[in-house]
């Protein structure tokens, strides 16, 4: 099965009609059968993720909100989501610590997907990022780990993790997951977040030209191939200001 995860910026920057048919023709060509979607929008009486759904042909979609980012004003919301090619039977909402922000929650979706072998859960999430709230980042990263090392079963975490295998904030969920890049032979050098964008926010600059969108593995799930998406402009555009991450997961 083909998993993805992509931060696909929101409504933000000053085309993202253009940009969403960037998205379009990229999930068109890489044909994911589990896609993750951070920074993804919900208003106007339907959400990206349906819309992505209807256009990708069919897809089961669920989206929940979150406030990594804060949504701005206008009453379009921001969430993460998952689309999957096959039923999604159960989903939970789970909220994440963060007591040094003053606003409301971050949250990772756990959905519970009844896929070709048999039932398995995903969670799909975004992590704090700014410097000054280090230990909700620290925090979120181990309530996430305790969340996917529940139970026996095969477990995918799809995100934006906001860290780089070598920092600090990923330890703890690389102690209970394995890494599906490394796993299904990605290029080591391999960035999500590139300076290269026009519209990359180059003010994060302990994350920049670094790999920070994340498909972990456990419970017997391994992968095969892992490779970018999304990275290069579509009709002079940048579909979002992150890359893809996409790899072929299977069973040991």
């Amino acid at each position: 099965m083909r998993a993805m995860t992509w931060n696909v910026w929101w409504r933000f920057g000053d085309a993202w009609r253009e940009r969403e048919a960037g998205l379009v023709t990229t999930l068109r060509e890489v044909r994911p059968d589990l896609l993750a979607l951070q920074e993804t929008w919900s208003g106007e009486g339907t959400t990206q993720a349906d819309v992505l759904a209807e256009r990708l042909g069919g897809l089961a979609a669920v989206w929940a909100p979150t406030s990594l980012p804060p949504a701005p004003p206008g009453g379009i919301d921001v969430g993460i989501a998952l689309l999957s090619r096959w039923p999604i039977v159960a989903t939970v909402v789970h909220e994440l610590p963060h007591p040094q922000w003053p606003g409301p929650p971050p949250t990772a979706l756990e959905a519970t997907v009844d896929g070709p072998g048999g039932r398995l859960r995903v969670i799909v999430t975004c992590l704090e990022w700014e410097p000054s709230f280090a230990r909700d980042h620290l925090l979120q990263s181990y309530a996430v780990a305790e969340l996917a090392a529940a139970g026996d079963g095969p477990v995918l975490v799809l995100g934006d993790l906001n860290a780089a295998v070598d920092q600090p904030e990923l330890t703890p969920l690389l102690a209970v997951l394995d890494d599906a890049w490394a796993l299904g032979g990605g290029d080591p050098g391999a960035v999500t977040l590139s300076s290269a964008v026009p519209e990359a926010p180059r003010e994060a600059g302990h994350l920049i030209d670094r790999r920070i969108d994340h498909i972990l593995v456990r419970g017997g799930l391994t992968a095969h191939r892992a490779f970018l998406a999304g990275d290069h402009p579509i009709d002079g555009r940048h579909p979002s200001d992150h890359y893809a991450v996409v790899a072929d997961v299977g069973w040991e």
